[in-house]
């Protein structure tokens, strides 16, 4: 039996606030923003997620002095059918606040960023009023990721899920007449919003199938009934955590469905450090975690969700070290390091998955900011040197027709350590503690998974071990080849630091970043201690494996050795302008593959996106024109018509009603041609017709 929720009050009380206040800010923004400075309005998107952060560490306060009793806070009385009840409930448990507080945490920070980036961005962009828009969309999705995460139901659970898809699809968009040929960042946007959506119809079957077997949604009732479900039909627990995974394939874009976030970096650079580094991605992880005793009862599905994350974790990496944009590159290792945490949670190491999402969201989103400072100061140093050449009286010789100079491509930058300082050091930081070198947060969490697959799953062991390698390797070649070395482009010689607003945040998160593995260092108030609340509340065993020197030295000698490659070809000879990658003459079509993506997306238009489209145009052309509109519509519905129109028309109308009204007013002018003979106008004809009609009476009344 599960154990009891704790009395509803005091401080859980507070619990649905962590939804509204953001609203309120969302709200607020809508119908006064257009009135108020940019500052005003960043300023009260910012609190309002600075507050939900608050009220967060409130609830986790409140559920630590009850010793991580969860608690279910009732709100609104939702769906009543029957014996069918879903609640709008809130659930306060370990799982739930420590995905309060990353959201809302790092969120804050990346809304005070926001403040400083947009405030440049919507100017280079040519449209200041957006500025207010951008930062309601960032507090929906606050709200959004909340439900999410606080909800006590799969279906509160889904309400959010498909929120925070909403929220990316207009975030990734949100410059939508810009990009490739004017609209390659719209279509980036299509490309999440479509891809979520086929992860969304798992997740819909997993619920489907859920309230099919178990006659309800709420989380308790589940997991109390599955483990009688699953002695009698393992096969229905099965068929659940499966869809549910196609679900978490979309929104935690793994194989097969990684293919839209890297696309995503078409949104501004503090979405991609929110949505597609910190929170929303790491929905489907949660989503695991949070299902844990279903996944628990059923290794084969556990075994799948962890060789999907392995290969994932692999396939991305790869992809990484051919990437050439700088958000390109960390969009990928993205999506590696959440095949890490789902490799984790699938092999049932939740709590080593949740301290990697914890981590992760630090110096993650510190990387995605810090990217977003580079890319501002080259395109102020290209302001700068395109200002300086307005100024230039001496002729200039015409150039030759280049391409547009693109602020986000590493091979424009070098030499940036000595033009932007700060940004710099919290990069290396970042940088560091994705590569994993100790003591940095990175180093605990990434090798507390490969200590769990080093036990539980030696393929996927070995294909995070070659990720692990993989990620050293592009993270040292990001850094020297924007950061030392000679600049390669005129903006990079001119580039300026960022303002205090967005490298205040980058500087809190380096802290975090650098000192966040100590969650989990041994001792009685760990994060692992802190979550087993929750998980041990359906008795599910939460081992502990102690420290092992041999996975711990393998994995930091393979990322020494991964950064000393990533110096060889790099930072020993840096790059010069125009200088070919020194990988493709070593690798040649591997790199190819690797720049190129392995031809993925290629590969999907070519089985999926191209027959889809084909077909469409046989729909549109030969069953919707041709046969619905041409022959359908225009031959039998209105040629049968007119057919019979012509009939009603010529043979009833015209034959016969026609004629009988004709034949009625024929038959009228007959009767009154004959009577009109009688009106002769003389006196004597009247009197003796009168005369003779009252002879014929009374002849009548006699004769009777």
């Amino acid at each position: 039996m599960l154990s009891e929720t704790a009395t509803v009050g005091g401080i859980f009380s507070l619990a649905p606030l962590v939804v509204f206040i953001p609203l309120a800010g969302m709200i607020f923004n809508m119908l006064f923003g257009g009135r108020l400075s940019q500052k005003l309005v960043g300023g009260i998107a910012s609190a309002a997620s600075g507050l939900t952060f608050v009220i967060a560490v409130l609830l986790g306060v409140a559920l630590y002095n009850q010793h991580g009793e969860p608690v279910v806070v009732p709100f609104l009385e939702w769906i009543h059918i029957g014996a069918f009840q879903v609640d709008w409930a809130f659930r306060v448990d370990t799982l739930s606040v420590t995905m309060m507080l990353v959201v809302a945490g790092v969120g804050t920070l990346i809304h005070v960023y926001s403040v400083g980036y947009m405030h440049e961005d919507v100017i280079h962009q040519g449209d200041p009023s957006r500025f207010r828009r951008f930062f309601v969309f960032m507090n929906l999705f606050i709200a959004m990721m909340m439900i999410l995460v606080i909800g006590d139901s799969y279906l509160m659970l889904f309400v959010g899920w498909e929120g925070v898809g909403l929220c990316s699809y207009l975030l990734i968009g949100f410059w939508y007449e810009k990009g490739e040929n004017g609209i390659g960042n719209a279509i980036a946007g299509n490309k999440a919003f479509i891809v979520n959506r086929i992860g969304d119809v798992g997740m819909l079957l997993a619920m489907f199938t859920l309230f099919w077997v178990f006659g309800t949604l709420t989380f308790d009732e589940v997991f109390e009934l599955a483990p009688e479900i699953a002695a009698t039909t393992p096969a229905y627990i099965g068929l659940i955590t499966l869809f549910m995974l196609v679900g978490v394939t979309g929104k935690s874009a793994q194989i097969p469905l990684y293919v839209w976030l890297p696309d995503a970096m078409a949104g501004p650079t503090p979405v991609s450090a929110l949505i597609h580094a910190a929170t929303m991605v790491t929905a489907g992880v949660y989503l695991i975690a949070r299902s844990a005793p279903l996944y628990t009862l059923v290794p084969e599905s556990q075994n799948v969700v962890a060789l999907v994350g392995g290969l994932t974790a692999f396939f991305a990496a790869t992809i990484a070290v051919g990437q050439n944009d700088i958000k390109k590159v960390l969009a990928y290792s993205t999506v590696s390091q959440l095949g890490f945490m789902v490799a984790a949670v699938g092999m049932g190491a939740f709590v080593a998955g949740m301290f990697h999402l914890v981590s992760h969201a630090f110096f993650k989103a510190l990387l995605f900011l810090a990217s977003g400072s580079v890319i501002q100061g080259m395109e102020r140093g290209h302001h700068l040197e395109h200002h300086a050449h307005e100024h230039d009286l001496k002729p200039r010789k015409k150039k030759s027709k280049e391409p547009p100079f693109d602020p986000q491509d590493m091979r424009n930058m070098g030499g940036l350590a000595g033009r932007m300082r700060t940004t710099y050091w919290v990069y290396i930081v970042g940088a560091l503690a994705l590569a994993g070198i100790p003591p940095l947060s990175g180093f605990f969490s990434k090798d507390e998974i490969l200590l769990e697959a080093s036990h539980l799953n030696t393929t996927v062991y070995i294909l995070l071990t070659i990720a692990a390698f993989f990620t050293a390797f592009y993270m040292g070649r990001q850094v020297w080849m924007v950061f030392l070395g000679q600049p390669r482009s005129a903006a990079a010689e001119k580039a300026e630091e960022s303002p205090a607003v967005m490298t205040l945040p980058l500087i809190i998160l380096a802290v975090l970043a650098f000192f966040g593995g100590l969650l989990n260092l041994p001792g009685p108030h760990t994060f692992g201690h802190w979550l087993e609340y929750t998980f041990e509340a359906f008795h599910l065993e939460m081992e502990t494996l102690p420290f092992s020197l041999p996975v711990a030295l393998i994995s930091t000698l393979l990322a020494v050795v991964g950064i000393l490659l990533a110096w060889m070809f790099y930072g020993r000879q840096p790059l010069e302008k125009g200088q070919e990658d020194p990988l493709r003459g070593i690798l040649g079509w591997i790199f190819t593959g690797m720049q190129r993506k392995w031809w993925v997306d290629e590969i999907y238009h070519f089985l999926f996106v191209n027959p889809y489209i084909q077909l469409s145009h046989v729909f549109a052309e030969y069953v919707d024109w041709r046969f619905w509109h041409d022959w359908f519509h225009e031959v039998v519905l209105a040629g049968s018509f007119n057919q019979f129109a012509r009939f009603l028309n010529f043979r009833i109308d015209a034959g016969i009603i026609d004629r009988i009204a004709n034949g009625l007013g024929n038959g009228t002018q007959q009767i009154a041609g004959q009577m009109r003979q009688i009106q002769t106008g003389y006196v004597r004809n009247y009197a003796l017709s009168l005369f003779l009609g009252v002879v014929l009476i009374v002849g009548y009344i006699l004769l009777r």
